[in-house]
């Protein structure tokens, strides 16, 4: 199969309209951080305070993703995201009200801090669905490899998208405009989201109760210790982020030409993104564990010319080098996860691989920023450098027998009455979220 039928076997499992309202409803999530500080610091007139504003709303989102994740685990998407995101509408939009009334630092951290938990984390909630529509129509790895490769490219070209929005509002308008726009996002399209017919396919399935009885509480399950070195992984990748930015930040300021900084990190994730959708070019007998080790060196590999760039020809070049790696690096755990967290735990995990990256990447750009104002440039891309190598530790480090799963899914984790065995299985072997397979 070529890749071009292969994603288009992908599509035909949702229909062409479940990715574009999911895109534009993660969109805000790459929005909010950047315009939050550029809102904050044009009304305040303090860096400090945006700072702490920003940082607020980015660990609202880090603490309580896995948490809005495991209550569509538990209760199903719908109403989750139905709640998250109009909660998430008026915060934002409260957020941008009291900026522009020049509030108070503490009550605008606790609005952002309520803007950030509120995010209703449609990213890995279509991951989520994407793969129980792919398991539910019984697809082939190849396809649910390409599901999540398509969604780890939309997560890319969102938060390229996301930042120079933000950039060109400023510019012509008002930063606020960019935060308002992020809390109308999420309420149509978000809304749209919830209430599109594939929500049934992770919808969970009601355990057997007597009549009048309330059904008994689901055990929770012990997660792969591999799954907790990959969310390792991920937060040190969302590091990587961080310090590339402040890196980026730091040279174009030096070269005298910061506008360019927008545009040189929007060059990086352009190329993520086509290295992300290239990945179905690979062949299956190469399996994952061997693709997160190959994509742990290629960090360190193309990272570590960071260290030498001076001018801002070098620094494009290198950076859309660096992209490369980025997204076959997250779309690898993603499917790492996949395949072994049982499937009634599948959308708080994927919600806690896409928290590790906003909390590494606010943590790694607060340190490698001040290392930058400090030592200069290359200070903060040795951060980056440095994660990179930490990867690679995890990577190796994570046995290779332990990213195998050892038993079938439980299919109780999605309603999945429309599953049937794969081709030249047993009769009634119908086949869960990963029955059978390895990476």
């Amino acid at each position: 199969m070529t890749p071009a039928a292969t994603y288009r076997r992908v599509l035909a499992l949702s229909g062409p309209l479940l990715p574009v309202v999911s895109f534009l409803g993660r969109l805000p999530t790459a929005m909010c951080q950047l315009g939050t500080v550029l809102l904050v610091a044009a009304t305040s007139g303090s860096l400090t305070t945006a700072g702490l504003v920003g940082g607020a709303l980015a660990a609202g989102q880090t603490v309580a993703g896995p948490l809005t994740g495991r209550l569509a685990d538990r209760h199903g998407q719908r109403p989750v995201v139905l709640v998250a995101c109009w909660v998430n509408a008026l915060a934002v939009a409260a957020l941008v009200a009291a900026a522009l009334a020049r509030t108070a630092a503490p009550p605008l951290a606790l609005i952002g801090l309520l803007a950030g938990a509120s995010v209703p984390q449609i990213g890995p909630l279509a991951r989520t669905r994407l793969v129980a529509l792919a398991h539910r129509a019984a697809a082939e790895d190849r396809v649910v490899s390409a599901a999540l490769s398509l969604e780890g490219t939309l997560d890319e070209v969102s938060f390229v998208l996301g930042p120079a929005l933000v950039g060109l509002a400023a510019t012509v308008a008002h930063p606020a405009v960019a935060l308002a726009l992020a809390a109308v996002l999420p309420a149509v399209c978000g809304t749209a989201f919830a209430l599109h017919p594939t929500a049934a396919a992770t919808r969970p399935a009601a355990p057997p109760s007597a009549r009048g009885t309330r059904p008994p509480r689901p055990a929770r399950t012990r997660l792969p210790r591999a799954v907790h070195a990959m969310r390792l992984s991920t937060a040190l990748q969302g590091a990587m982020f961080g310090a590339c930015q402040a890196g980026i930040t730091a040279l174009t300021e030096r070269l005298h030409q910061p506008a360019q900084a927008g545009l040189v990190y929007a060059a990086m994730g352009v190329m993520s993104a086509a290295a992300g959708l290239s990945l179905a070019l690979l062949p299956a007998r190469i399996g994952l564990p061997a693709r997160w080790r190959a994509a742990a060196a290629a960090l360190i590999v193309l990272s570590v010319p960071l260290l030498s760039v001076r001018s801002l020809g070098a620094l494009y070049l290198v950076v859309v080098v660096l992209g490369v790696a980025f997204a076959p690096h997250l779309i690898t755990l993603f499917g790492l996860t996949e395949r072994l967290v049982p499937a009634t735990r599948l959308a708080e995990s994927m919600a806690f691989l896409t928290s590790a990256v906003v909390g590494g990447q606010a943590v790694a750009l607060a340190l490698s920023g001040r290392l930058a104002d400090a030592h200069g440039p290359a200070a903060a891309f040795a951060v980056a450098v440095g994660a990179a190598v930490l990867v690679l530790a995890v990577a190796l480090t994570t046995r290779a027998g332990s990213l195998s799963p050892t038993a079938p899914k439980e299919a109780t984790g999605a309603r999945t009455g429309g599953l049937r065995p794969a081709a030249g299985a047993p009769a009634g072997s119908a086949r869960s979220a990963s029955a059978g397979r390895r990476p």
